[in-house]
């Protein structure tokens, strides 16, 4: 009975397993040709009208696609969009980039619909705008290069979960923000490369702890600061930070690099004996910057070293007349130092073919193209002489400022003091609201303030107006009628007659020439009882109102 039920089975299996792989690799096809359509469709993808199943469409060097059964995996396309503007305001560009219609945000959506993409290389194919976060999706990406494009703004830092991935490059785009401090999250990374970008800030101590690095390329960029510790990568066989800010010292290098470029920085102090350890090491260029002393004799004699360019630093002192070249070096640069005294043998002979330069020191070697001995002990002593001198200008400039800073806040504290000293003396002419049992509703504490400053109050000549008082008293005399000519309306319309009346007379009275004039005490307690007086008022108002509804 048993063999009676496997031949059904297998036939349910074909007509599910059949259309579901004809319907992932009609999918496929169609992303594919989705994605032709926003590059707007370059002619290196012509080749994809000749085949009805992509993954068997012809490869080339700049083109191919490879596929797992039916599923795409690997999609390279390099383009001719070599161009570069001088400057890029991150918008397209005629000819260089991709129209003003395309949306980057929409070519990410359909890429990482592709799900089973393990390698994604897009190159100058004129790619243009900030890359978005949504790039994480591709979640079994181990390659991606988006080289040679024109990609801005940040490196998107949900790229971290992207574990999976061993190769990183943006080499040549527009990247403007700082260094990521994520990558030590990247546990396979193997290839970080943002070489050609405007990145800025500090190099990030984290990338110290990706222990599987074995290329680290951020050249040419605007980093600053020191190198950080990278001893720990012992994978590392390439480190390429050339042409940025740099401004520490050499720090020490794994063991087990065969390249270091760090021309064309800041880096000071002298060559650490430790590179004599890097018997690895074939290429080193140190060229551009300020290191002094006198460079390791054994850098030279490292077994696999066949270029090595030390020029344009500030070396001084001499190379040993016994020193040893190693028979695989080919190329050395010494031009443009501080060196002094004989030219070595190995470096004078035109042994191998190896070429030596050494111009503009102060070598006995060639001098038609050396300074005079003077100029490097001149310049020795100067840069030595013009760092004491540095030094007291420094401090002084530091005092200066310091000085600047504290005239300033004495400044701010006094002005401060006299503002609060004003606002306090302004608050102690205020009443105080909070009341006591003072029979009049009044504070004790604002009576006694009151009538300490009612003698200063009354003999200010500022109050004395006599056509004020003539005026207010003109009020008094003259009935309702005439006063609504002379009182504003909103007023006699919101106050009795009675309370009216009592504030126009006492304050009158303040305002006469008389000798006598009433105290604060007698003022507050006509104005308390000028409110008494409304509030009977404006109750009454209010019952006559609702007696009359």
């Amino acid at each position: 009975m048993a063999p009676s039920f496997v031949f059904p089975a297998v036939i349910l299996c074909c007509l599910f397993v059949f259309p579901l792989t004809e319907q992932m690799q009609t999918t496929h096809t169609q992303l594919l040709l989705q994605l032709r359509k926003q590059l707007e469709l370059p002619k290196l993808l012509d080749a994809w009208n000749n085949t009805d199943n992509l993954c068997y469409s012809p490869s080339s060097p700049n083109l191919s696609i490879s596929c797992d059964g039916t599923s795409v995996t690997e999609l390279k396309i390099v383009g001719d969009k070599l161009a570069k503007p001088g400057a890029y305001d991150g918008y397209s560009v005629l000819g260089m980039t991709l129209s003003s219609g395309f949306v980057v945000d929409s070519f990410v959506t359909t890429l990482a619909r592709l799900t089973t993409l393990r390698v994604v290389i897009l190159v100058s194919l004129g790619i243009w705008g900030p890359l978005p976060d949504k790039i994480h999706r591709m979640y079994s990406l181990e390659v991606l290069d988006l080289s040679s494009n024109f990609l801005y703004g940040a490196v998107p830092p949900k790229i971290s979960v992207m574990t999976k991935l061993q190769t990183f490059s943006l080499d040549g785009n527009y990247f403007n923000d700082t260094v990521p401090d994520w990558f030590g999250s990247l546990t396979n990374l193997s290839v970080l490369s943002l070489q050609n970008n405007s990145l800025k800030g500090l190099m990030p101590a984290s990338i110290g702890r990706v222990s599987t690095l074995t290329e680290l390329a951020l050249s040419s960029n605007h980093i600053s600061g020191k190198i950080p510790d990278l001893s720990r990568l012992n994978s590392l066989e390439m480190l390429d930070l050339r042409d940025n800010r740099l401004d520490s010292e050499l720090p020490v290098m794994p063991k087990g690099l065969v390249t270091i470029l760090l021309s064309k920085n800041s880096l000071a102090g002298e060559i650490p004996l430790q590179f004599e350890e890097l018997d690895r090491l074939q290429h080193l260029d140190l060229s551009f910057n300020l290191l002094e002393g006198t460079p390791p004799a054994a850098l030279f004699a490292l077994p696999n070293i066949s270029y090595l360019n030390l020029a344009a630093n500030m070396l001084s002192g001499s190379l040993p007349s016994s020193l040893a070249c190693s028979s695989q070096l080919g190329f050395v640069d010494i031009s443009t130092n501080r060196l002094s005294g004989e030219l070595p043998s190995c470096l004078s002979s035109n042994l191998n073919k190896r070429v030596v330069k050494f111009n503009w020191n102060c070598l006995s070697f060639d001098p038609q193209h050396q300074h005079e001995s003077k100029f490097c002990q001149v310049n020795h002593m100067d840069g030595k002489d013009s760092k004491r001198k540095n030094t007291p200008l420094l401090v002084a400039v530091v005092g200066g400022i310091l000085l600047i800073m504290l005239l300033l806040l004495l400044v701010l504290f006094v002005s401060c003091r006299r503002i609060c000293r004003r606002t306090i003396a302004e608050q102690r002419l205020l009443p105080k609201s909070a009341p006591d049992n003072s029979p009049t509703g009044i504070s004790s504490e604002l009576l006694a303030n009151a009538s300490k400053q009612g003698q200063k109050v009354t003999n200010r000549a500022d109050l004395h107006h006599s056509s004020t008082v003539s005026y207010l008293q003109a009020m008094l005399s003259t009935g309702q009628a005439e006063q609504r000519h002379i009182i504003d309306p909103a007023v006699l319309a919101s106050s009795s007659q009675e309370s009216l009346s009592t504030v126009i007379s006492i304050t009158g009275k303040c305002l006469s020439q008389e000798p006598s004039h009433p105290s604060i005490e007698d003022v507050l307690w006509n104005l308390q009882y000028a409110v008494q007086v409304q509030s009977t008022a404006d109750g009454d108002q209010k019952s006559d109102i609702l007696s009359q509804a």
